[in-house]
């Protein structure tokens, strides 16, 4: 419900607060631009473009800021937790700033927001019905959601949509599946021969290692093995000097020697320890010549396997000691495609199964509104008898989508349709309506679908426009009803509308030589009965016309 709204520098207004209570409130004047003051505030603040042309002369910028109690509101709230905004249980503070330079800038409780955030949460806060961007009677969403209101089939329509989400993402994820069949068996023919390829072949890197040396070692084969003889001949087997002997010998001269210092005894413990060394040294080379043959025929099985390794790499784009990597990849992938998806076959199970579910549902919510349509065009239609709309007839229409199309919204297209006089085909509102006409139409469905409609506020901008009289008392006793439900809020040029409001505001607006200023002045019993004497009456007001007015209040009154 709306509580507020507090305008800053807009239009002809410095300041302003007007508060809202519950109930049916009418606002009348002599002047359009003080009520629509209210009407273009409140849609500034619900996200509507901003008019730089409307901040008043002299400022640099415009603020507007709405408040509302939301206690009731269980979608707004569950939105505004969902958009990650600070909720208070209780109100909810809409605010719009803009400026002269063409800046604007939203908030919702303080928080920073989009113009799409501000009107998609007006839109559960608010419905204006009058001849701007807000008539969201034009929809054909809108319809479905009153019918589905009407029908207490909300609850199932939703389930319908969330069955069709389900439905559609399996049916895009199996056509994905069936474009990608040839590809995906293509693609895991070639990873089997890829993976078996590098399997056949001893890539990891240790072994590749050992590989090299090996083929380094058989490659210099004859080389090794001549110096193998070069180094034994040094340590033992040259004649005239060799290491062994040469170490002997100095051994020799250091055992004849009679009180060594200790230095040549050190000298003699090291030059034992040499001795030592040299005869394993000996003995080792020994055995490598020995055991170490030339092999070319090993050499060139070597050879060959490196050059199988290496032109894989090359052929993967990597270095040969990362081939095992490769292999890993490329067979986790293809395990994937073996075994790790969903085939095609359990995958159009799945989708009809879902399909099943989903068109049981969807049956379910065409009977609920078959049976609602009918009903419903009968009672708004009575409704537009009532509004002077002779002739009139409302159709709820219910055309059915074709064989096998499935939409999140049902099975069918709901939209109301219109025949301002008989004999005279039914056609789309928008085509239709005037917006008197529209205004009229609009009130006969929300009082409908009053008992259904989970929209707290709703806002009518003149829906008296030509009528008058005892159908002009009708709009009120409808507004009326509106109001004990909720809130509504009526901007009207009709007496007999004003008169059943329960709360009053007159719009004004006074001048003088420097400047002009709006004025919203709330009305109290007797202020009310002269307002309606002045729009009964004209400019000038008489006792008499001060005596139909209190009866007319009177009579509204009971």
């Amino acid at each position: 419900m709306l509580l507020a709204i507090h305008i800053n520098n807009y239009t002809l207004v410095e300041s302003l607060e007007i508060e809202f209570a519950s109930g049916t409130t009418a606002i009348t004047g002599e002047t359009g631009a003080g009520k629509s003051l209210v009407l273009d505030a409140l849609g500034m603040a619900l996200g509507d473009r901003a008019d730089t042309g409307t901040i008043r002369h002299g400022k640099d910028r415009a603020e507007i800021t709405a408040t509302f109690d939301i206690a009731k509101i269980g979608q707004a709230k569950a939105w505004l937790e969902q958009q990650d905004f600070e909720a208070d249980d209780q109100q909810c503070i809409l605010r719009r700033l803009y400026t002269t330079e063409g800046r604007s800038r939203g908030y919702i409780n303080g928080q920073p927001c989009t113009m799409q955030q501000l009107q998609a949460l007006g839109e559960m806060l608010t419905d204006i019905h009058s001849q701007h961007e807000h008539q969201s009677l034009l929809r054909r969403e809108t319809h479905r959601r009153l019918l589905d209101e009407y029908c207490d089939a909300l609850v199932l329509a939703a389930d319908v949509g969330a069955h069709f989400r389900a439905w559609h993402a399996a049916d895009k994820k199996l056509k994905s599946l069936l474009e990608r069949s040839d590809e995906l068996i293509a693609r895991k023919d070639l990873l089997s021969f890829q993976v078996n390829e590098l399997k056949q072949v001893d890539i990891e890197p240790e072994s590749l290692a050992k590989l090299e040396i090996e083929q380094q070692t058989l490659a210099n084969a004859e080389q090794i093995l001549q110096d193998s003889h070069s180094l034994l001949g040094i340590c033992d087997q040259t004649e005239g000097f060799n290491l062994r002997d040469g170490l002997n010998q100095a051994l020799t001269i250091l055992a004849g020697l009679k009180h060594k210092p200790e230095a040549l005894s050190s000298a003699e413990e090291l030059l034992q320890g040499g001795l030592i060394q040299i005869e394993e040294a000996t003995r080792e080379i020994e055995n490598h010549i020995d055991r170490f043959e030339a092999d070319p025929q090993r050499l060139a099985m070597i050879e060959e396997q490196l050059g199988l390794i290496f032109q894989l790499a090359r052929k993967h784009r990597v270095n040969a000691d990362q081939l095992s990597d490769t292999l890993a990849t490329l067979d986790a992938e293809l395990q994937g495609l073996k075994g790790g998806g969903e085939s095609i076959e359990a995958l159009q199970q799945q989708l009809d199964a879902l399909a099943a579910a989903y068109e049981a549902k969807a049956s379910k919510l065409s009977a609920k509104r078959k049976k609602g349509a009918k009903a419903m065009s009968a009672e708004i239609n009575q409704q537009l008898q009532n509004l002077s709309m002779e002739g009139a007839e409302l159709l709820v229409q219910l055309s059915p989508t074709g064989d096998g199309e499935y939409r999140s919204g049902g099975l069918e297209e709901v939209e109301f349709l219109l025949a301002t006089n008989p004999g005279q085909p039914h056609k789309a509102l928008a085509k239709i309506a005037s917006g008197g006409e529209l205004s009229r139409v609009s009130l006969a469905i929300q009082v409908v679908a009053a008992a259904h409609s989970d929209i707290p506020t709703l806002v009518f901008d003149e829906v008296d426009v030509g009528i008058g009289g005892s159908t002009a008392d009708i709009v009120g006793q409808l507004l009326k009803k509106l109001g004990e439900r909720g809130q509504v809020i009526s901007v009207t040029h009709q007496p007999q509308v004003a008169a059943h409001a329960h709360h009053h505001y007159r719009a004004s607006k006074i001048v003088d030589n420097v400047s002009a200023a709006s004025l919203m002045t709330p009305l109290d019993q007797q202020q009310r009965i002269e307002e309606l004497a002045r729009m009964l009456g004209g400019a000038k007001v008489t006792e008499q016309t001060l005596s139909h007015a209190s009866e007319l209040f009177s009579l509204a009154s009971r």
